[in-house]
């Protein structure tokens, strides 16, 4: 069993004011790579980007970071993200903001941005 961590990057990009919407590629690229050099307990993290922000990362993996592009919108990666790891019997922890997300992701931890900033 492994645990893994996947990440809503528009809510954790978007929970800091720092001007962000200006370059949301950028953004994304800066939170990847923060993620990167992170020391987190998670043996896998998952990062889940959306929209202009999925231009700062290439999808797929870099050392224990996989970036995944959704598709349409960023909830419903995450939906199928979180339970897939489930399925697998891996231990989840979802990292939003997203009450309505975290709802929707059942059997997950739920932890707020500011967890995750702080660890970074």
């Amino acid at each position: 069993m492994a645990t893994v961590l996947v990440v809503d990057g528009a809510n954790v990009v978007g929970a800091r004011p720092d001007g962000w919407w200006k370059d949301r590629a950028g953004a994304a690229r800066r939170l990847h790579e923060a993620l990167l050099v992170a020391d987190l307990p998670q043996d896998r993290i998952v990062l889940v980007l959306e929209g202009q922000a999925k231009g700062g990362v290439r999808p797929g993996r870099d050392a224990h970071v996989h970036t995944v592009h959704a598709p349409k919108d960023g909830d419903a990666a995450i939906v199928a993200t979180v339970r897939e790891a489930l399925e697998k019997g891996d231990r989840v922890t979802l990292v939003t903001a997203d009450r309505m997300l975290q709802a929707r992701c059942g059997g997950a931890t739920a932890l707020g941005p500011s967890w995750l900033l702080d660890q970074i």
